[in-house]
């Protein structure tokens, strides 16, 4: 059955990129309706596939692949709320084509990683902090890229200023560090519950997540600081954006996929 509801909603995922791309190409009208229906009900079927995978009588599943795929549906699902209120086309169809492939491989490759978060709520509080800053900080790094993206464009003279279907260079820049700023905070916070709330934060097999955490924090801030400071923008701006998502996601993900994926 979960394999059923997950080819539902990869071809669900694949219709909306199928609606956004001829758009984007020939610079066309994409039909905004169609794109939020069938993101809505892969949505929706990702949501009913996660709860099969991770809530169980026992616990909750926490696999690598599990928690992946429960990220690319926070991402999917902020980008796709936020689809009428900013020209995001050029990134949705990236967003949902990893959802669909998250899913996909959470389905068909199960994994287990069970864990009682309803006996820790204070572990289940870190834990929504953590998966919340690194989606966030996730969406960050995937508009600093757009930025960059834009930027050469217009550089090379492109024509992108008549594309309707693009957001203006200042609007994502605009929007980018509204994002950064808002996933450091949530990251500050992960930092602060995990140092207060998880007691072997720092033994063997998990110092590596703080270590790296904390270094990641410390590169949004000083590309924070950078930006109102100091002006930055540009290419810099990019490098620090994707600089602290990768470290977020070897903090996060790093020793659990060698555990999990490569020594099984």
């Amino acid at each position: 059955m979960d394999n059923l509801i997950a080819i539902v909603a990869a071809i669900l995922y694949a219709l909306s990129i199928a609606t956004i791309v001829p758009g984007l190409a020939n610079q066309t009208g994409i039909k905004a309706k169609t794109v939020f229906i069938s993101a809505a009900l892969a949505l929706l079927f990702h949501a009913w596939l996660l709860s099969d995978l991770i809530l169980h009588g026992s616990g909750q599943n926490l696999s690598i692949l599990n928690v992946a795929s429960l990220i690319s549906f926070i991402i999917a699902l902020v980008m796709s709320v936020a689809m009428f209120k900013a020209r995001l086309w050029f990134l949705l169809p990236v967003v949902y084509s990893f959802s669909a492939i998250n899913l996909s491989a959470a389905a068909f490759l199960p994994g287990t990683f069970m864990t009682h978060l309803e006996n820790d709520p204070k572990l289940m509080f870190h834990i929504s902090l953590a998966l919340f800053s690194y989606s966030t900080l996730s969406i960050g790094a995937l508009y600093a890229l757009q930025l960059a993206w834009l930027d050469y464009k217009l550089k090379k003279k492109k024509g992108l200023t008549i594309n309707p279907n693009l957001p203006p260079l200042l609007m994502v820049e605009r929007h980018l560090f509204k994002i950064i700023l808002i996933g450091n905070l949530l990251l500050t916070g992960t930092l602060i519950t995990g140092f207060v709330f998880v007691q072997d934060m720092f033994a063997q097999g998990k110092a590596h997540k703080g270590i790296l955490s904390f270094i990641a924090w410390v590169v949004y801030s000083i590309l924070l600081w950078g930006h109102y400071q100091k002006g930055w923008r540009g290419r810099k701006v990019t490098w620090f954006a994707v600089a602290g998502a990768t470290l977020l996601t070897l903090a996060y993900f790093g020793s659990r996929f060698v555990r999990e994926i490569i020594l099984r």
